[in-house]
């Protein structure tokens, strides 16, 4: 693995790099990306370009987890409270990690392929959807107090619905040209906080199971 620079040249080299590295990711995919492609589209000399990233793997991993953050940092919600208004924090969180997908689609359309033919970005794929299930499960239970919905685990519930989630996204915006029309980001957003809200907080979710066991109560309503 090559080193990380220091100095503030260095940082911003790397950082061009990176850039140059994702315009090419996404308009060749990971397969048929090439080290000599970023060479050109960066300006700089294959030895430059070794010296920062050993390989096409490597500059790719750093690729995509500047992007992860930049998912995770998106679909934070910042103006509502989960509290009171777990439907506006739906909204606020989907919206976010949607709108870095529509920007990002090429990018993940390359992710996705190279999560089949390279065990690392499986792993990474996999990593991912995790930490943002995990996260959405613990604040459910802490705030909340909900670890069941219709008798199942909520985090098993929590990564369907992330599933769902992350497969929209891809049809929507990573295979977008094979659409009649683009998707409205408004209208996603609605659809996927809508089934979010749905599966932990309408009031089936929270009826007696089958073992006759009453589980947690909820608090709050859509807006209608």
């Amino acid at each position: 693995m090559s080193a990380r620079p220091t100095t503030s040249k260095g940082l911003r080299t790397r950082a061009h790099l990176l850039n140059s590295g994702r315009e090419v990711f996404a308009r060749d995919g990971y397969v048929d990306a090439r080290m000599s492609d970023v060479a050109e589209v960066a300006e700089i000399s294959m030895g430059g370009l070794y010296r920062y990233f050993a390989n096409k793997e490597e500059l790719f991993a750093q690729v995509i987890a500047d992007l992860h953050e930049q998912f995770y940092r998106a679909s934070t919600a910042q103006e509502h409270d989960f509290a009171t208004e777990p439907y506006e924090v739906l909204v606020e969180a989907n919206r976010g990690y949607l709108e870095v997908y529509r920007e990002r689609g090429e990018v993940m359309r390359a992710f996705i392929q190279a999560a089949h033919v390279v065990d690392r970005f499986r792993d990474y794929w996999w990593q991912m959807r995790d930490r943002h299930v995990q996260r959405f499960v613990v604040t459910l239970e802490r705030v909340h107090g909900i670890t069941r919905v219709n008798g199942v685990d909520a985090a098993l519930a929590a990564e369907s619905v992330a599933c769902m989630v992350e497969q929209s996204a891809y049809v929507w915006f990573a295979q977008q040209s094979l659409r009649a029309s683009e998707v409205d980001l408004e209208d996603a957003t609605r659809v996927v906080a809508h089934a979010w809200y749905a599966t932990f907080f309408a009031p089936s979710a929270h009826a007696p199971d089958s073992r006759g066991q009453r589980l947690a109560e909820t608090r709050g309503q859509p807006p209608a």
